[in-house]
């Protein structure tokens, strides 16, 4: 890396964008993104019907219902897991 003349390395301080971001969007906020595509795009590669088995009873649904199903319990453990991290 080269300094500036200011001392610093570039970044938000050294006049160029800030560190983060593409085109003045946030990389989580595209990274978010590009995962939501493809996850839906996967949802809708996997239109055939499957047999879902639960303790008691068995449930025939399309397996993006079940894939959707499992994305949705996934983002909400991820969620209320996020107030649990320590710094």
């Amino acid at each position: 890396m080269t300094k500036t003349s200011g001392g610093s390395s570039g970044g938000a301080s050294g006049g160029g964008k800030p560190r983060g971001e593409i085109a003045g969007v946030p990389t989580r906020v595209i990274a978010g993104a590009v995962i939501a595509v493809l996850a839906i795009w996967f949802l809708f590669a996997n239109l055939d019907d499957v047999e879902i088995q639960f303790w008691v009873f068995t449930v025939t649904a399309p397996l993006w219902i079940a894939l959707l199903g499992a994305l949705l319990a996934g983002g909400a453990v991820g969620w209320l897991l996020k107030g649990r991290r320590t710094k």
